[in-house]
């Protein structure tokens, strides 16, 4: 979170300069946020001294933030918000937590740099690790310093996106609702203005095509 906040504040910022309003947000329709709120409360659960039970919640921290992702992937940045949650995954899964890299802390020094041994999500890189190149390898040196992992780079890349193309007011890629019933009804028998893409219903208009037909199934 000492990462996320001002990666936030400066996307948003970054918005609003070029012409972005934060009433943006209002208009914005995002499915399934209890998902992203349950993953986001995984990330600070108390484990107590319990090894497996940190990697179980990271791992399904991970899950639950890469599904709101999925059923909101018409948002802008989601794709990249979802490889990124993705990687982190296939690193600690195998792992059984995020290898660090103990030179790239070196590299990044500074007071706020990631102690190995900190907590339990975390360990030293060693040879035994499996697609070490995913860990937490990549240093940014002070007055940041800290480590971050390649798929923490996507994650945050997708986030500035979310926030910025928002704030300008590019949010109509998000209309169609998920499915209902799982993977299964996807609501086809909703009205067409409801469940399509602005782009796809201005694209009709413009051809004098039909935009009240009704799905089949």
């Amino acid at each position: 979170m000492t990462v996320v906040i001002p990666i936030v504040v400066l996307a948003l910022l970054a918005g609003l300069v070029a012409g972005g309003s934060l009433r943006s947000f209002e208009r914005v329709r995002v499915h399934w946020w209890a998902a992203a709120l349950a993953g986001l409360l995984l990330q600070g659960a108390p484990v107590a001294r319990d090894h497996q039970l940190a990697v179980a919640t990271l791992a399904g921290s991970y899950s639950l933030l890469m599904a709101f992702a999925l059923l909101n992937r018409r948002l802008p940045g989601a794709w990249l918000i979802m490889v990124g949650l993705g990687m982190n995954l296939a690193v600690v899964v195998p792992n059984g937590g995020i290898p660090v890299s103990a030179s790239a802390i070196h590299v990044a020094g500074g007071p706020t740099a990631v102690r190995i041994g900190n907590d339990l999500k975390h360990h030293e890189l060693s040879d035994a690790d499996v697609l070490w190149f995913l860990g937490d390898v990549i240093p940014v040196p002070s007055p940041i310093g800290i480590v971050l992992s390649a798929g923490d780079v996507l994650l945050y890349a997708g986030i500035v996106w979310f926030l910025v193309a928002i704030t300008l007011g590019r949010s109509g890629e998000n209309r169609r609702p998920p499915a209902r019933w799982f993977l299964m009804y996807r609501g086809k028998h909703l009205p067409v203005a409801s469940r399509l893409p602005r782009r796809t219903l201005a694209r009709w208009a413009a051809s004098g095509s039909p935009a009240g037909v009704r799905s089949g199934t």
